[in-house]
């Protein structure tokens, strides 16, 4: 409970009608949970605009309304404020009502359009096996402390993340590592945090459905770094050419990492297996059991991460070389026939051909790598064809198959992927709509030796047809489809 007038310090109002000393329970975006006495707030969706239910949440007990635009009636007994933009707003009077809990900790976030969740895991987890107590908020779960909650979006709503922010600082939460994804800066819901560094992981095609062009996303993603104080640290990768464009007009402290390019932090993959990878990090050599390019590349930000908040090389090392790799990301075993089964969340082109390159790396190129994989419904459709030209061109064989249709027709979807295969590599696919189908032809077509890749869902549980979520669970499914006495 808090008084109006401390929520809205620091915001700018356009318009008050109402008193401003009316105690306040909680804010609430959803008309549908407004209880009495709390602040309901009108936002702007993608699909539906909040002040259509500004008379529902009265009704329901809201005694105060953050909008945009005033209703053309206004109830005497409710507060209005009227802002410019009410996602800003939220995300100040969100910080406010919660004390400010970002101040209290020490926040980093990962953005980038592969490996946020992998980066924000591993830190998480390696602070904690090194005795701190750690806060994480992913795509994939949010921890405060070792309380695990479900995940909802990669980046939670302005009100959610203060919520977990000061549940982590009334547990003791030292240090909280978070994904921010190009949705949550374009909405503001960021806006209000109190950063003490940013990582920027690399930049490829992705949520154009959304943003509408590559620049639109790539600037969405600068203006993390625009916004970080002078006080914060801004770690880029400069392999990837934007890297050096994002920290263009920060006030923070720049540091590098690559592989490729002179880096502050620099490393050189000396083996790549799929038991692991070896590799020299600023001239120490560190062994893990994450495999591919792309986690040495993960290796890097969290080793940058770590030295920037106080590791030293010695201590770090030998708790990097014990970090294992995170759900549904090239979660890999060996079946008792010997098939390798590889469950990966590849559901973007680079991140596809990543995956794939990676595998045909290790691989003698004798055994077949046999990829299943689909797209999205209701999400960018220009990436549909690429991802299948790439699977095809990387693959020995391909089974295109459903992901999340969501409500567009999986036939359409799949045809617009195979749009994109070279005609000379027809030959080589198979469309089978069912993912449960899909996945049990490609085990049927596996012998000793050969390479499962199943991308796309890589950890969700789940599969999201004409609105409604079904229970499907791909690392589950391929366990059950070969049998393995040891599991990954």
């Amino acid at each position: 409970m808090k008084q109006l007038k401390d929520i809205i310090h620091g915001v700018a109002i356009k318009d008050l009608r109402g008193p401003e000393d009316r105690f306040i329970s909680s804010l609430e975006l959803d008309s549908r949970k407004i209880r009495k006495g709390q602040l309901f707030v009108a936002q702007k969706g993608w699909k539906l605009d909040g002040h259509r239910f500004i008379d529902l949440a009265i009704t329901a007990g809201a005694v105060a309304v953050l909008c945009e635009n005033l209703p053309d009636s206004l109830h005497e007994e409710v507060t209005y404020l009227q802002v410019e933009e009410v996602s800003t707003a939220l995300a100040c009077m969100a910080a406010n009502y919660f004390d400010r809990p970002s101040e209290k900790l020490t926040l980093v976030g990962i953005t980038g359009t592969n490996g946020k969740t992998t980066i924000a895991t591993l830190l998480y987890r390696l602070f904690s096996q090194a005795g701190f107590q750690a806060g994480l908020l992913s795509t994939v779960q949010v921890m405060v402390g070792k309380e695990q909650y479900p995940a909802t979006h990669t980046t939670p709503d302005a009100i959610a993340i203060n919520r977990y922010l000061n549940d982590m600082v009334t547990a003791g939460v030292s240090h909280c590592f978070m994904e921010v994804s190009s949705h949550g800066i374009a909405q503001q819901r960021t806006r209000g945090l109190a950063f003490n560094g940013g990582v920027f992981t690399n930049l490829t095609h992705d949520h154009l459905d959304y943003h509408q062009s590559f620049k639109a996303y790539r600037d969405v993603k600068k203006s993390f770094f625009d916004f970080l104080p002078a006080t914060a640290f801004a770690l880029v990768n400069v392999d990837d050419k934007n890297g050096s464009f994002m920290v263009q007009n920060t006030k923070a402290t720049t540091h590098t990492y690559a592989l490729k390019t002179m880096a502050d932090m620099k490393a050189r993959i000396l083996e790549n297996r799929f038991s692991g990878l070896l590799l020299n990090i600023n001239g120490q050599e560190l062994w893990s059991t994450l495999t591919g390019r792309f986690n040495a590349y993960n290796l890097l930000a969290v080793y940058g991460v770590s030295t920037l908040l106080g590791f030293s090389s010695e201590e770090l090392l030998p708790q990097l070389s014990t970090l294992e790799s995170v759900s549904g990301r090239f979660q890999c075993a060996v079946s008792d026939g010997g098939i390798t089964a590889i469950v990966d969340y590849a559901h973007t082109p680079d991140a596809l051909k990543n995956v794939l390159e990676t595998i045909n790396d290790i691989r003698s190129g004798h055994e077949q790598l046999i990829t299943v994989v689909g797209c999205g419904g209701d999400r960018d459709t220009t990436k549909r064809p690429v991802m299948g030209r790439i699977a095809a061109q990387l693959s020995t064989q391909v089974i295109f198959t459903s992901d999340n249709p969501r409500t567009e027709d999986p036939i359409q979807i799949i045809d617009d992927i195979v749009s994109g295969v070279d005609p000379q590599q027809i030959g080589k696919t198979l469309s089978i709509t069912d993912r449960e189908q899909a996945l049990k032809t490609a085990t049927k077509l596996a012998v000793k030796g050969d390479i499962i890749l199943i991308a796309g869902k890589g950890h969700e549980t789940y599969q999201e047809v004409n609105g409604e979520r079904h229970y499907f669970n791909d690392y589950q499914k391929i366990n059950e489809l070969l049998t393995f006495t040891e599991k990954s």
